[in-house]
């Protein structure tokens, strides 16, 4: 295989390792701290387990196809409708039920992003147009953005917008949004927020209150993010009553699985976790960029719960993809950028963890940057 390869032989997503490992040369290595997968690393909370064990019987039934109890505990959190609510089978079912809507339209896709909205793009024959941020963090210059959508002779029936974005972290202002909604509204656009990291950002930050202001607008939001239950897939959509019915023709008969929906009211009821967590995003967000910082690194400020990074000097590929190897040949993976458009493998993500595993990645990185191999890193050493 060639050493630098192609995208397509680098795992997808986060939480590969071992794909990963493989595709390093380093089959065998033992995963010690995985920092690819943005996840809450509490874990999930402390009752859980007794839960599951409890509501095993929930597993032999079909489940509610109205899932009540969950619809009616998220519409109380979120202050919404329960009719502007679609409970999906994770965030990556939302995505995908969009574009099934609009197969064969046209999508303004703001990159680097998350590389889903491209491929349930392609899958619905649906048109790609790309918007590329600086990656260095400039912020999304919303004139030339909305500019360019009046100016598109193609309609374009999809705007896919991450807030906070995955990879960057970054958080488009509030005002530039309803800009750039206004604008979609002139032209017949619906703009597509994914908010999957939302709940780990400042308080106030999603954009629910905008959903009952008439706007063309879906937020995209999960659950199981920040509540570390990946392997359940939970998630849900909040738009319009009208686009949510819209959406739910194109969703198979039980997507939901009944344990996951009847877990909703029960995690949303656990106020402590959640206080816990933002404590922890709170305080480990402010560290690691600064250590990140004081090593030389070239750390982009975030409002998620991780972190986008690059080796000093020029972005180079052959450095990221050093930086990778470097660390996990000692088990620590980390999130390749090679499938992030403009990114190119030149920047590194890193899930923020608890105290102790951020210092961890910290005396690895020293570790590199006093090495004899640091002077020689460009090559990908």
């Amino acid at each position: 295989m060639n050493q630098r390869g192609t995208k397509a032989d680098w795992p997808e997503h986060g939480g590969q390792g071992l794909v990963l490992l493989q595709r390093l040369g380093l089959a065998g290595t033992e995963p010690r701290l995985d920092l690819s997968a943005s996840l809450n690393p509490l874990g999930p909370p402390d009752w859980l387990a007794d839960w599951l064990k409890d509501s095993l019987e929930r597993a032999r039934h079909y489940p509610d196809p109205g899932h009540p109890a969950a619809y009616a505990a998220l519409a109380a959190e979120l202050g919404v409708g329960a009719d502007r609510l679609l409970l999906t089978n994770g965030g990556a079912e939302a995505i995908h039920l969009v574009t099934s809507a609009y197969r064969g339209g046209r999508a303004l896709i703001v990159e680097p992003t998350f590389g889903e909205y491209a491929r349930a793009c392609a899958l619905n024959g649906i048109a790609v147009e790309r918007y590329e941020l600086n990656p260095e963090g400039a912020p999304l210059d919303i004139e030339r953005l909305t500019s360019r959508l009046d100016a598109s002779a193609d309609k374009v029936d999809l705007i896919f917008l991450c807030r906070p974005n995955n990879p960057t972290g970054a958080c488009m202002a509030r005002e530039d949004v309803v800009t750039l909604l206004e604008a979609a509204r002139r032209r017949g656009a619906l703009v597509v927020v994914d908010e999957a990291f939302v709940d780990f950002a400042d308080p106030g930050m999603s954009l629910t209150a905008l959903v009952d202001q008439g706007l063309p607008l879906i937020l995209l939001r999960s659950l199981t993010k920040f509540y570390a239950l990946a392997g359940l897939r939970l998630g849900y959509l909040v738009a319009s009553a009208s686009c949510c019915r819209r959406l739910q023709r194109h969703q198979p008969a039980w997507s939901v699985n009944g344990l996951a929906s009847a877990l909703v009211p029960a995690l949303l009821a656990d106020t402590d976790f959640a206080s816990r967590t933002r404590d922890w995003v709170m305080a480990e967000r402010a560290y690691l960029p600064l250590a990140l910082g004081r090593l030389g690194l070239v750390a982009l400020p975030t409002q998620a719960n991780f972190v986008l990074f690059r080796p000093p000097g020029a972005p180079s590929r052959a450095k990221g993809e050093g930086l990778v190897r470097h660390l996990a040949r000692d088990g620590v993976l980390v999130r390749h950028t090679h499938t992030f458009a403009g990114l190119d493998g030149a920047w590194v993500r890193v899930a923020l963890q608890q105290r102790q595993g951020n210092q961890l990645l910290i005396r690895r990185l020293e570790e590199w940057r006093d090495s004899p191999q640091a002077e020689r890193w460009g090559s990908g050493a």
